[in-house]
């Protein structure tokens, strides 16, 4: 059961901005090719400074966390004004603690990635990483590390799922693009399935469900199946995921919503 709660919450690090990976679609899908945010009719009321988004996080039919999203506020990184986006990940047993958190700093302008840093703590397992990203100039450098190339309008993994909520989203089409910041990541494509209805624990909504899949193990991998329900609405928020792996069915529902102040 250890062994697999580690799986469970090595997965999750990347679960709540992980929309964000490199995915595959089958050959069949119809391709829209989205370019570059400008060319977008973009929903520019999708979020706010203050938003807060929490989630319960099942395994099977055993609740092992939490999980939040939080659009914090207003920061300045290298002379841009940018929101600093925080997910956090929480939980495990009495003898396994999980505690791991990501921040993105989000340009509020072009939605471009200006620093990315993700902190892992998983029982005895620790991990920090820290990257400054130049969109200005299309390159990216971990921690003391030289720049190496990146791709312009960069966005990480935490950034791409607030980016895709400005996105409107159309019922069978897949929505391509090239903007992941380490470039071995693209493309990212999202396919766009259905609209239904859901009901979650924060509450009974309208929604718009997408299918990624990628190529590497994991919980969007083509071996598994996993589906992601957005808010059929001007906030396109995360409501559920459901996910079938190798190791159990790994599900988070949404608890709990509190909108931000004036939107950008």
């Amino acid at each position: 059961m250890r062994l697999r709660l580690v799986l469970v919450f090595r997965t999750l690090v990347s679960l709540l901005p992980g929309i964000a990976a490199a995915v595959a679609l089958p050959a069949q899908s119809p391709v829209t090719a989205a370019p570059s945010e400008r060319a977008i009719a973009l929903n520019t009321g999708a979020f706010a400074a203050g938003e807060r988004l929490t989630y319960s996080v099942t395994f099977g039919f055993l609740h092992v966390g939490h999980g939040a999203m939080l659009l914090a506020g207003i920061d300045t990184v290298r002379g841009h004004i940018a929101w600093r986006a925080i997910f956090t990940i929480s939980g495990g047993t009495l003898f396994f603690k999980v505690r791991d958190s990501t921040v993105s700093w989000i340009d509020t302008t072009t939605l471009s990635s200006l620093r990315f840093v993700q902190h892992i703590r998983e029982g005895g397992y620790h991990a920090d990483r820290d990257y400054q990203i130049y969109p200005e100039r299309a390159t990216y450098a971990r921690l003391n590390q030289p720049e190496v190339p990146s791709v312009h309008e960069p966005l990480d993994d935490a950034s791409f799922l607030y980016f895709l909520r400005t996105v409107p989203l159309e019922v069978g089409h897949t929505y391509h693009f090239d903007r992941y910041f380490q470039p071995e990541g693209n493309p990212i494509i999202i396919h766009v399935l259905r609209r239904e209805k859901v009901t979650v624990p924060a509450g009974t909504f309208n929604a718009i469900v997408v299918q990624p899949q990628i190529t590497t193990p994991g919980i969007f991998s083509k071996n598994g199946h996993a589906e992601v329900w957005l808010a059929d609405d001007s906030t396109h928020m995360m409501l559920q995921l459901k996910s079938g792996l190798t190791f159990g069915s790994l599900d988070l529902y949404l608890t709990s919503y509190s909108p931000g102040g004036r939107s950008r």
